[in-house]
């Protein structure tokens, strides 16, 4: 019996309606990514595992797609690995990994080509990557992120400029329905020394970053299992239900962070950020100050942002942030980074269910030429030449049937136009095109025709 074909969970197929809806997405991005100066790069699709392991936090190490080595892998094992389990086998069959973000790759292709690079390096870079998480609605196992990073100043102008970006790429795809959530890490380490957890601010910052999954209570209650006490997690709560519009939030942090000089610092950062963004003509309706925004990632030093849907039930869509140690640990020192992920998965994902693809981005070939019969087909085949000449896309029925069937496949593809080749027309030198859409035809000669359809 033949075996069922299937995917792995986590993967998808693209037809071509998925593609050209995909090529929709990516052409606007890079339109405004080459506009801002930014570069096409391009990685390995694995890395070594030294490059990839300790860089995404303990969470994100697990969700690491590690490669078997090649042969017999098993042969250098022993018992007392087996004994021992993953932590002592692993290193021994496995050296290489799928990567899990385009950002650590492009910090070791920075350190690698430092003598090759002028600084800051603008970059962009569009490939797939891969995560072990549970396949579930706008999760996948493996995806394509869309990122833009610079490298080599400090500048919060670059800040100003990614979120700028984020702005006039959904503008572009007519997507106005998200937020643009926005934090300083360094916010979070003053709130987190506030509340007295400064010694424990990585675990801080992951159970705070679980805030919109599980509730304020939840987050209490696991904080106060790592050590924080009343005093703390009051003052925690005091922060959290603060309101008002962005600058009324950033006065009323302030006030907490009289003892506070890192937090002080980051409260500058987002102020500073925001007078960039507004100077470069940004409208920022979007954006909305988030004391709450941990993001998980443990390589974050600075300003960080991530960018959600408002009006459907989605994740994050794109997201980013100051990573300015992150090529240290690649003997790499005093070289900062910033940076931003379009997610074009989720973004596909969420342009489609508020059908916000345009109706005519399955359209590949403009035209089609019928094919009667042999006598009519080598004039129908010069004609074909002569509109690609002419940069129209075209395409002609392979094999003589009847008209029907031919029409049948110009409208299942959405061709626009059909040409009309038989022998009268070959000995008028008049050809009949048909517009599908609306079902009118002109006779025009081949001058005419070709005119009509550039236009």
């Amino acid at each position: 019996m033949a075996q069922k074909p299937s995917l792995p969970k986590g993967t998808r197929d693209f037809g071509p309606v998925q593609m050209y809806r995909r090529d929709y997405i990516l052409n606007a991005i890079k339109h405004v990514f080459k506009k801002y100066g930014f570069m096409p790069l391009e990685t390995p699709a694995m890395e070594n595992l030294s490059v990839l392991t300790g860089k995404y936090g303990d969470e994100g190490d697990q969700l690491l797609f590690r490669i078997l080595n090649s042969g017999d892998f098993l042969s250098s094992t022993t018992e007392d690995d087996l004994k021992n389990g993953s932590k002592s086998i692993l290193p021994k069959i496995t050296k290489k990994g799928l990567k899990y973000d385009l950002t650590v790759p492009f910090a070791r292709y920075v350190v690698m080509n430092r003598n090759d690079i002028a600084f800051p390096f603008k970059r962009y870079q569009i490939q797939p990557v891969w995560r072990g998480d549970r396949p579930q609605k706008g999760r996948y196992q493996e995806f394509y992120q869309c990122d833009a990073d610079v490298v080599g100043t400090d500048s919060l102008i670059c800040e100003a400029e990614l979120l700028s970006i984020v702005e006039e790429v959904f503008e572009q795809l007519n997507f106005s329905d998200y937020q643009v959530s926005l934090s300083s890490r360094k916010i979070l380490e003053g709130i987190a020394e506030i509340c007295g957890a400064s010694d424990q601010f990585s675990v801080f910052c992951t159970i705070l970053d679980k805030l919109d999954k599980i509730g304020l209570e939840r987050v209490v209650e696991e904080l106060e299992k790592v050590g924080l006490n009343n005093q703390s997690t009051d003052k925690l709560k005091e922060v959290l239900a603060l309101n008002g519009n962005n600058a009324q939030l950033i006065e009323k942090l302030s006030s907490y962070f009289n003892d506070s000089a890192v937090g002080l610092e980051g409260i500058s950062e987002v102020e500073e950020t925001l007078a960039h963004f507004k100077n470069l003509g940004a409208k920022g309706n979007n954006i909305k100050v988030d004391f709450t925004l941990a993001r998980g990632l443990s390589y974050y030093t600075g300003m960080i942002y991530e960018v959600k849907p408002t009006s459907i039930n989605m994740g994050t869509i794109t997201a980013g942030g100051r990573y300015d140690n992150l090529t240290g640990v690649f003997g790499m020192s005093g070289v900062s980074g910033v940076g931003i992920s379009f997610g074009i998965d989720r973004i596909y994902d969420t342009l489609e269910e508020l059908e916000l693809f345009p109706d005519n981005q399955a359209q590949a070939t403009k035209v089609l030429i019928t094919n009667f019969d042999k006598a009519s087909e080598n004039k129908a085949v010069q004609i074909l030449g002569q509109l690609r000449k002419s940069n129209i896309s075209s395409e002609i029925f392979p094999e003589s049937t009847k008209l029907k069937k031919q029409m049948t496949y110009a409208d299942k593809k959405s061709i626009p136009y059909v040409i009309m080749v038989g022998s009268r027309e070959i000995e008028t030198g008049v050809y009949t095109l048909r517009n599908m859409i609306n079902g009118e035809q002109d006779a025009l000669d081949l001058d005419s025709l070709i005119s009509k359809l550039k236009d």
